[in-house]
């Protein structure tokens, strides 16, 4: 930054005679004070970057993060905590994330709280960054934390504004850049030539070989006190899964082998699971075919439990349909109905995808709605030993209202285990 330096000398003298002490001596010694002033830049940051969305609207901001050009779909989450979580949750790849709580980045960033190996997200869109964090668990900024992974973010944008245009159009189609030699007409074109729907988005974010996992929830933050008595082998499939799911599994007594997307079912099989878990992952399900292919050959064949996409995959591999929903469902608080008990929960959800119940097959039972629209939010085919969520019953930070579904699925994996091992009569 230039600056100009103006240098003034001042006697003790000097203030003497201009604040009228009579007790100051005179001195011999002088103290220079020096003024910087700075020469055409202002000390607080100004705006540098743009959020141009397809329907010709221009959102000028502040940029923090990474810098350049990224397109993505602009989608809002309500969470008010957990911000780091929805940064390395592989459903969001594609995606802008804008948060309605305006206050971001207070806690900093720790590395214990992170659900996958890297952010997958195209951005983050906040109203206020905090200029400092308060949490002892803190060892990084936000702002820091982006730039090494290179993920552009905005701040001081009208969010409210945004999540108003959202509701009202659905999810738009965006591009952030900070490069000001792209016009908003260049931006605009952007945006519009672009679009998620039909993207495989799994296969980017999914393992590439099998591996074991063997880590539990960690004792200070268990809150299941009930100890796992039997020991289940489950197979889950990589479709971007949140390593609180491998967590929650492996603190029921489940010994888990995650698999890439890709990974053929008669290889699945081949390992005799006790249950297999379709994971969560980004896009849309129809620009998966395999995936289908590969949960229709798996279910009826072993206990299956699948979570959002994982939900999503089970409803086209049985027959139903997937819709591409307005805004979709982004957030920690979704109220939803457990049809079975009555009871309501409060659900972590990320979804842009729904099963249309209608399209179901006989036999199969819709299990939860989600209260906010009355979309099918769980299914169960007890025929086949089949269950799913459209929501995240290990959510991290929490609620927690919905961890009973693991067990749930322990038990599937129980009756059909003591099943097997039952003697069977002989019809001769």
């Amino acid at each position: 930054m230039a600056t100009k330096a103006l240098a003034f000398p001042v006697t003790v003298s000097d203030l003497s005679k201009r604040f009228g002490s009579k007790s100051a001596q005179p001195s011999s010694k002088v103290r220079v004070f020096t003024l910087r002033c700075s020469a055409g830049e202002r000390p607080w940051k100004t705006s540098d970057a743009r959020l141009v969305l397809e329907d010709g609207s221009i959102w000028k901001a502040k940029s923090f993060g990474a810098t350049g050009t990224q397109v993505g779909e602009v989608v809002f989450n309500t969470s008010l905590t957990g911000y780091q979580e929805i940064l390395t949750d592989p459903s969001y790849a594609g995606q802008f994330v804008l948060m309605t709580n305006p206050h971001i980045g207070n806690t900093g960033v720790n590395f214990d709280d992170e659900e996958s190996r890297q952010c997958f997200l195209a951005g983050l869109v906040i109203r206020s960054l905090s200029i400092s964090t308060s949490n002892w668990r803190c060892t990084e900024t936000l702002g820091d934390y982006l730039a090494k992974r290179n993920i552009m973010g905005i701040y001081d944008v009208d969010t409210r504004a945004i999540t108003r245009r959202l509701r009202e159009d659905g999810s738009l189609i965006g591009v952030l850049s900070t490069d000001n030699s792209k016009t908003d007409e260049e931006l605009l074109k952007m945006s519009q030539s672009w679009d998620i729907v039909g993207i495989d988005l799994i296969s980017g974010v999914s393992c590439k070989t099998p591996h074991e996992w063997v880590d539990k929830t960690e004792q200070e933050w268990e809150f299941n006190s009930k100890v796992p008595q039997e020991t289940f082998h489950v197979v889950a499939y990589d479709f971007g899964i949140k390593q609180n799911i491998l967590r929650r599994l492996a603190s029921y007594g489940c010994k888990i082998t995650v698999v890439p997307s890709t990974w053929p079912a008669s290889k699945t099989l081949k390992m005799k699971p006790d249950g297999v878990l379709f994971s969560n992952g980004p896009g849309d399900p129809s620009a998966v075919p395999y995936a289908v292919e590969t949960v229709r050959d798996i279910i009826g064949k072993v206990p299956v439990f699948g979570i959002c996409m994982g939900h999503q995959l089970l409803g086209q591999a049985l027959g139903g349909k997937t819709f591409k929903m307005k805004f979709g469902h982004h957030g920690g608080n979704h109220p939803v109905r457990n049809l079975r008990t009555t009871h309501v929960e409060i659900s972590a959800q990320n979804h842009n995808y729904a099963v249309d119940p209608a399209t179901l097959p006989e036999g199969v039972e819709v299990t939860h709605i989600n209260l906010n629209d009355g979309s099918c939010a769980g299914l169960a085919f007890p025929a086949k030993r089949i269950m799913s969520l459209q929501y995240h019953p290990e959510a991290s930070p929490g609620p927690h209202d919905s961890d009973y579904a693991f067990r749930e699925f322990v038990y599937l994996m129980r009756q059909e285990k003591r099943k097997k091992s039952e003697p069977q009569l002989s019809t001769v």
